[in-house]
């Protein structure tokens, strides 16, 4: 094609990306002609004595090496023809490629230039390096420019001939192809060593690869990394509010600053990182696709944990994900953050911040704890956003949808639920899965309402177990035996947790507290007299797990501790959907004392503190204690509620006796309740014990409990708790109760 030709051709737009590829392929061609040539003149008598001895350096080729003063000869008017030929197709391609663009046309080769800041030359670079792959006849004219049949791929001293007209242009252009230029640290070129040189050879010598990714780019192939396929996915554009349930205002917030961050740039993009923290299921990645979704754009979510457990690989697979979130033009996002976030990552960390300033044009992290990067993310915009626990009418409208979806006739448990559990999304849907895996394992058809109760205390944290004693509850309102006004009480209690939203929400008296929002309450009487069982009652009444503080776990006699201890009790708390159950609470919130020494000191520190915590808590707590005069006159002002437990009279003690016989046992038909509840003045734990300690020896010699077994364990009890036994307190009686 002469320079005539050329100039005549119609300078009409690009279609598409192969219309463009097949010019600059040609223009290649016109070049590799150009260096043919010179390439001929230079080697002249030299090049006939190369190609005769394909496996070592000739004398004659050394001669002729050694003769030459000046790289470049002078150009011939063959030489100087082409050149001009060169220019004038630059310049078309140039108006073509621009024409394109005003029109929206996609070009891949601009774009990736654009993308990642690469200048023409590198450009140019990235088109000798793909050639070979389109079009077979490269191979051999790279192997004939090289001088050796078996250089069939590109070297980095191949590409620096094509492209420069001078020694210095050469040297200036060795700096594209260094480790930390674009092309290479991208890897959208990447080099590789000629096996036939020695391991010390000169880095001229190695050979160029185009990356298989870029490759599928340029020719309109822009399909998903291989090498992320495990470890990410891809979201195209798509309205997923419907599946979002934050709070609006974060929702809105966060739109607002992306927003205002791409309206506000020219013509560069500046990098936007923003960090979202809170519990697992509340919704951060469901926000970032709906954010996303308003933008137009896609996301890449990747899996933090399982990247880096890729060892060695992890900082090739991190620059891998910035970049395919370049090729894609799709925000990022990172969840499992926290695992990165670890001492032993702290490289990683750098790495990450150092690739994410290069390339990373909005990217969202995501964790579980609060995080400031101090210094890391400098001359990078940061926000850090919390997406907290959705408040109950969050809460109730994702149990609509997912009941909806799944179980429509249960939709109207929504509301109770939501009211009850304090559960993220994420968490409400695992509830729903797991309810219907276990019924279905049972081989019932339908979820109950219970199934869904035990599906959300499964779901609710379980640390606490590490730091408190589980407690099943067993006993119902019936086991209880308490006089009528304290039934009621323990009632009016239950009702408080059931209504707490109708009261702090819906009528608004939630906005006029700043603390105090939890329930609280103090179980005082003597042993035995049912605290214990009344916690369970309410728990079992609630559907809530509760878990019993173990004393010796949290108090501690080093300075400080103690603090530490109840600080991660009351933690763990907050997402376990639990009651605290502190048996002894006297141990924990006694009186504060007069300060007489350092010891003094810190006590009342701890008891203040604890005081902070209980106001801070907006779970269930129950305080109990035997001797409720220690307890201290801070912590009886802030209780929601007392209930005194007193000690069983006559009736309640016949009423003790009788219940706690279970009706699967072999009992007498001659125990005379009456007469043991007349005699025994002795409290409900106690009852308990003797029953047990006669239905053991009853198994042991007879095999049905009656009263001569109950004696002997009534014995052995007043024994145990050092109350004096004598055998006139318990006879034989004459009347014997049917």
């Amino acid at each position: 094609m002469t320079s005539q030709q050329t100039a005549k051709m119609e300078l009409v737009a690009y279609k598409d990306s192969y219309e463009h590829l097949a010019d600059e392929l040609r223009r290649l061609d016109v070049l590799i002609q150009l260096r043919v040539m010179m390439f001929r003149r230079k080697l002249q008598e030299a090049q006939e004595e190369a190609l005769s001895h394909q496996t070592y350096i000739s004398h004659g080729e050394v001669d002729w090496i050694l003769s030459q003063e000046e790289a470049f000869v002078p150009d011939s008017p063959e030489i100087q023809k082409i050149r001009k030929q060169l220019e004038v197709m630059q310049k078309h391609i140039r108006a073509k490629v621009s024409r394109a663009l005003e029109q929206g046309v996609f070009l891949a080769l601009p774009q990736l230039a654009h993308m990642f800041g690469l200048s023409p030359f590198e450009i140019q670079a990235v088109i000798v390096c793909l050639a070979p792959e389109l079009r077979r006849k490269y191979d051999k004219l790279y192997a004939y420019l090289q001088d050796d049949i078996t250089r069939k791929k590109p070297s980095v001293d191949l590409v620096l001939d094509l492209l420069c007209e001078t020694e210095a242009d050469k040297w200036n252009g060795r700096t594209v192809f260094s480790g930390h230029a674009s092309l290479m640290r991208t890897g959208i070129l990447q080099t590789v060593d000629d096996p036939t040189s020695p391991s010390g050879s000169s880095g001229l010598a190695q050979f160029l690869r185009l990356d298989p990714r870029i490759f599928g780019f340029l020719l309109g192939r822009n399909y998903f990394e291989g090498r992320l396929i495990d470890l990410a996915r891809l979201y195209r554009p798509s309205s997923a509010g419907e599946d979002l349930f934050v709070d609006p205002a974060i929702t809105t917030q966060l739109l607002q600053l992306t927003r205002n961050h791409f309206a506000d740039q020219a013509n560069e993009k500046k990098k936007l990182v923003v960090y979202l923290y809170g519990p697992y299921g509340a919704g951060k990645q469901e926000l970032v696709r709906t954010v996303c979704g308003q933008l137009g754009c896609t996301m890449l979510s990747v899996d933090m944990e399982l990247l880096l457990a890729r060892g060695h690989e992890v900082e090739t697979l991190l620059k891998l994900a910035l970049r395919e979130g370049v090729l894609m033009q799709a925000a990022l996002y990172f969840h499992h953050v926290d695992a990165l976030l670890r001492e032993d990552n702290k490289a990683i960390l750098k790495i990450f911040a150092q690739t994410v300033a290069q390339y990373g044009w909005l990217v969202f992290l995501a964790g579980d704890k609060s995080w400031a990067p101090k210094r890391l993310f400098e001359h990078i915009e940061f926000h850090a956003v919390e997406l907290p626990l959705p408040d109950v009418l969050l809460r109730q409208a994702a149990w609509e949808k997912d009941l909806q979806d799944h179980m429509p006739e249960a939709s109207s448990w929504a509301a109770q639920l939501a009211s009850q559990f304090r559960l993220t999304p994420g968490q409400i849907r695992d509830a729903l899965e797991l309810a219907a895996n276990e019924c279905s394992r049972g081989g019932r058809k339908e979820v109950v309402l219970a199934d869904l109760h035990r599906a959300c205390r499964h779901q609710s944290n379980q640390k606490l177990g590490e730091l408190a004693v589980k407690i099943e509850p067993r006993y119902s309102w019936d086991d209880l035996v308490l006089p009528d006004d304290k039934v009621a009480h323990l009632k009016e209690i239950g009702n408080q947790v059931r209504h707490r939203y109708r009261v702090f929400g819906e009528w608004g008296f939630g906005n006029k507290l700043s603390h105090g929002k939890g329930l609280s309450m103090l179980f005082s009487g003597p042993p035995g007299t049912g605290k214990t069982m009344a916690a369970q009652v309410i728990a079992g009444e609630l559907h809530l797990d509760l878990y019993k503080i173990d004393l010796s776990g949290v108090v501690s006699k080093y300075i400080g501790e103690t603090e530490k201890n109840l600080a991660k009790i009351f933690q763990e708390a907050e997402t376990s959907n639990a009651i605290l159950f502190f048996d002894e609470a006297d141990a924990l919130f006694g009186k504060r004392t007069q300060v007489s020494d350092a010891h003094d000191r810190y006590a009342n520190i701890e008891t203040s503190y604890l005081l902070q915590k209980m106001d801070e808590y907006e779970g269930v707590v129950i305080l109990a204690t035997n001797l409720r005069e220690n307890i201290d006159d801070a912590f009886t002002r802030r209780l929601r509620f007392i209930v005194e437990f007193p000690f069983p009279d006559e009736a309640s003690r016949l009423k003790i006796w009788q219940t706690h016989f279970p009706k699967e046992a072999p009992v007498s038909g001659k125990i005379d309740y009456e007469y043991l509840s007349r005699e025994l003045k002795i409290a409900g734990g106690n009852i308990k014990n003797i029953v047990l300690n006669a239905a053991f020896l009853a198994a042991a010699n007879g095999g049905v409990i009656d009263m001569e077994h109950i004696v002997r364990g009534a014995k052995r009890e007043f024994e145990k708790i050092g109350k004096l036994w004598s055998e006139k307190d318990v006879h034989q009686p004459q009347r014997v109760r049917g």
